[in-house]
């Protein structure tokens, strides 16, 4: 077959016209679930964002301190806020129904429509938080996952129906407030650079350990902001929180949280 410039050209040569018809469909459908993933993920951290500058105000009308004065107390912190998580452990092995690691989000229904979890979301708000968080793709989510899923869901609803949840959620929150310098909703560099330096002289970083920690929390879309969904996951990571089929060890966890994220 011949192209406009008459030179001839074998189709059956061309990768493209070599793939079957599943391989085909298969490939439009991958990139379909790759931008409805992209879509869901864009539209949850825009609500988000506007949750965390919505909170910034609060704080700012109230006249309220942040509990945070530096990357180390917010460090020192790490074992309060992994303790809180524990509650999250015995809720994802509840509602794992069929105990294959994974929760899925029929699962999940059950779980937030639960007597202590009573939480309403619309169903395109509930697969954006679903979509968002499994990061595997695999259509369930995993304990570190699902805590996020709370987490995600407490900060669109402020509420959650579990004191103790909702307490080390707030410290989040607070934790993220503390780094958003300039109350937009989101972190830059200049905003974690200001923070690991914050007030004390003694505890500043180099650039080398701000620049790692900044690329540990642009994780999704290294695109130079940080959402409180990437924050989120990276704190989790930080904090320690383990999978269920681990052994956990306390002092173990905490030595080493602090060794990583130990700020020079």
């Amino acid at each position: 077959m011949k192209d406009p410039s008459g030179k001839h050209h074998d189709h059956h040569r061309c990768p493209l016209f070599r793939k079957s018809w599943s391989d085909k469909l298969r490939d439009i459908f991958f990139c379909f679930h790759v931008s409805s993933s992209q879509r869901k993920c864009r539209r949850l951290d825009a609500k988000l964002e506007k949750k965390m500058i919505e909170a910034h105000q609060r704080k700012l009308a109230s006249n309220g301190n942040n509990s945070f004065k530096s990357m180390n107390s917010l460090i020192l912190k790490f074992p309060q806020i992994r303790q809180g998580l524990k509650q999250v452990r015995h809720l994802f092995i509840e509602y794992d129904e069929d105990s294959n690691g994974v929760i899925d989000i029929n699962e999940l229904r059950r779980c937030l429509n639960k007597y202590h979890l009573q939480i309403h979301l619309e169903e395109e708000e509930l697969d954006d938080v679903f979509s968002s968080c499994d990061m595997n793709g695999i259509k369930g989510i995993q304990l570190k996952e699902f805590i996020a899923v709370l987490c995600l869901i407490y900060v669109l609803k402020s509420k959650l129906g579990v004191a103790e949840l909702e307490s080390t959620f707030e410290i989040i929150v607070e934790a993220f407030l503390f780094l958003d310098k300039n109350g937009d909703g989101k972190l830059n560099k200049k905003d974690v650079i200001k923070s690991l330096n914050e007030d004390f002289r003694w505890e500043r970083s180099s650039m080398h350990v701000i620049t790692n920690r900044f690329k540990e929390m642009d994780w999704a879309d290294r695109d130079g902001n940080v959402s409180f969904r990437e924050f989120l996951f990276s704190l989790i990571n930080w904090v320690g929180i383990i999978d269920l089929h681990e052994e956990e060890d306390e002092d173990d966890n905490e030595e080493q949280t602090i060794h990583v994220i130990h700020v020079d």
